[in-house]
């Protein structure tokens, strides 16, 4: 009973009491109450436990040092900060789970939020950080040293609010036009990333209007510091070690459904948190891309193919691409001809990447699959990636539109090399993605998970 408030010591508290923590009447200090269970939820917050002797294991085998995650946060809230000033902004109000993580390096239920908005956050340009969650959820930002204050979130979807959501939406904006108020130095402009209408028209008649505030979220996280590299370096370990897992599972007789849930398995064990697609396919499947993992039977000589999407340890995403054979036979010329070509074209696009270089200039230097397997190429050559697949999107030249943005690449982003090679109307096809970090003087592959011997050879 150590620790508890005098008047609840003496009473049947306890972990064996089973009804009530207090007897009815009794002079207990709630508050104190409290304090001591948001104390204790912090202390066993899984952000504060860490992420398990296996994946640490892997980690000091790997080399990765461990990223000073105070130093990650402030650079963060710095980074969000100055795109706010630069475009004129009081402050930023974000719902989307990732750029929440971003801002706080806090988690509650992730997919979960993402499509049902009950936890958003506040970012002031000049001010605090002010984060609304899910009721009692104050203990799961208390590790971050960057969130001021929490407050309960008032959600209005139909789910919570039926049809008197119209009630709601306007004690939310009254809460959220208070800060701006309060924090924005007259400015009632401010940042969104993801907005119902209602809530828009509801904060415009309060005096705030509304900016777009994906093109801050991701401007911010385009230049990832040396402690987001760190922390995306133990995200890849922790992957391709789940990779590892998965191929040696791959067994003729097992399904794709089996085979992609020895990925989630090994992410999960690792402290990783969730994958975003079910993008695996088997033999007759890979061609064309995009098919989702199914119950199919993967035959002995099938080549099978994935993109592992996954959203690791720390947050960061692992995105990267692998083609297998199933079995202990040789691989057929067909099979080793295109996965030649995916493999050469990744080589190429990958020796491309440097600071200084046009995103045009770029696409139009790059490899392109042959033409009998151009019209099923895939979607882009390049993307960003950080917390998520993340800004730029980089098509083939051939793709390229009046509406797409050009730049120029710079140290510190991370890109995803595509590669889909398939011949159109062709039994099967490769894929291929690698995860390459542009430095000062050029570009580190980050991902290391070694392709297939038997697909490489002549």
């Amino acid at each position: 009973m150590e620790g508890l408030p005098s008047q609840a010591r003496g009473t049947n508290f306890g972990r064996h009491r089973k009804i009530m923590p207090f007897e009815p009447g009794a002079e207990i200090d709630i508050e104190a109450l409290r304090r001591q269970a948001r104390e204790k939820a912090a202390a066993l917050n899984s952000h504060v436990l860490g992420y398990g002797e296996t994946a640490e294991r892997e980690w000091a085998a790997a080399g990765v040092d461990a990223p000073d995650l105070p130093a990650m946060r402030k650079y963060r809230l710095e980074r969000i900060r100055a795109e706010l000033k630069r475009r004129d902004y009081a402050g930023a109000l974000l719902y989307d789970p990732v750029n929440i993580r971003y801002a706080t390096d806090s988690t509650n239920m992730q997919l979960w939020v993402a499509h049902n908005p009950t936890r958003h956050c506040f970012v002031a340009t000049e001010g605090p950080v002010v984060l609304f969650d899910y009721f009692s959820c104050e203990h799961l930002s208390d590790h971050s040293g960057v969130v001021d204050d929490v407050r309960p979130a008032v959600s209005w979807m139909y789910l919570y609010g039926g049809e008197l959501s119209d009630r709601r939406v306007e004690r939310w904006a009254a809460g959220i036009a208070d800060l701006v108020r309060e924090h924005g130095g007259g400015n009632g402009r401010i940042a969104v990333d993801h907005l119902d209408p209602e809530g828009v028209t509801e904060l415009a008649r309060l005096g705030v209007t509304v900016g777009n505030g994906e093109a801050v979220m991701e401007s911010a996280r385009l230049i990832k510091s040396p402690d987001e590299i760190l922390a995306m370096r133990r995200a890849i370990v922790a992957c391709e070690a789940a990779m590892g897992e998965m191929e040696a599972a791959l067994k003729p007789g097992i399904s794709e459904n089996e085979l992609w849930a020895e990925l989630h398995r090994a992410n999960i064990a690792r402290g990783g948190e969730w994958i975003e697609t079910r993008l695996l396919a088997s033999g007759p499947r890979t061609n064309p891309w995009f098919q989702e993992c199914s119950s199919r039977r993967i035959e002995a000589g099938d080549l099978v193919a994935f993109d592992t999407d996954l959203i690791g340890p720390y947050g960061f995403c692992a995105d990267l691409s692998r083609t297998w054979l199933c079995g202990d036979g040789k691989a057929s010329n067909e099979q080793r001809d295109l996965f030649r070509l995916a493999a050469d074209q990744i080589a190429h696009n990958t020796e491309l990447l440097r600071p200084g270089l046009g995103f045009r200039e770029l696409v139009e230097r790059s490899a392109v699959p042959p033409p009998d397997c151009f019209p099923a190429r895939y979607g882009v050559l390049y993307h960003g990636v950080g917390l998520a697949d993340e800004y730029p999107t980089l098509p083939h030249a051939a793709d390229w539109t009046e509406d797409t943005p050009d730049g120029e690449l710079e140290p510190g982003m991370v890109l995803c090399v595509e590669s889909y090679i398939g011949r159109l109307g062709g039994r099967e096809g490769v894929k291929i993605e690698e995860q390459v970090l542009i430095t000062e003087t050029g570009n580190e592959q980050l991902s290391r998970y070694p392709l297939d011997a038997r697909l490489i050879g002549n």
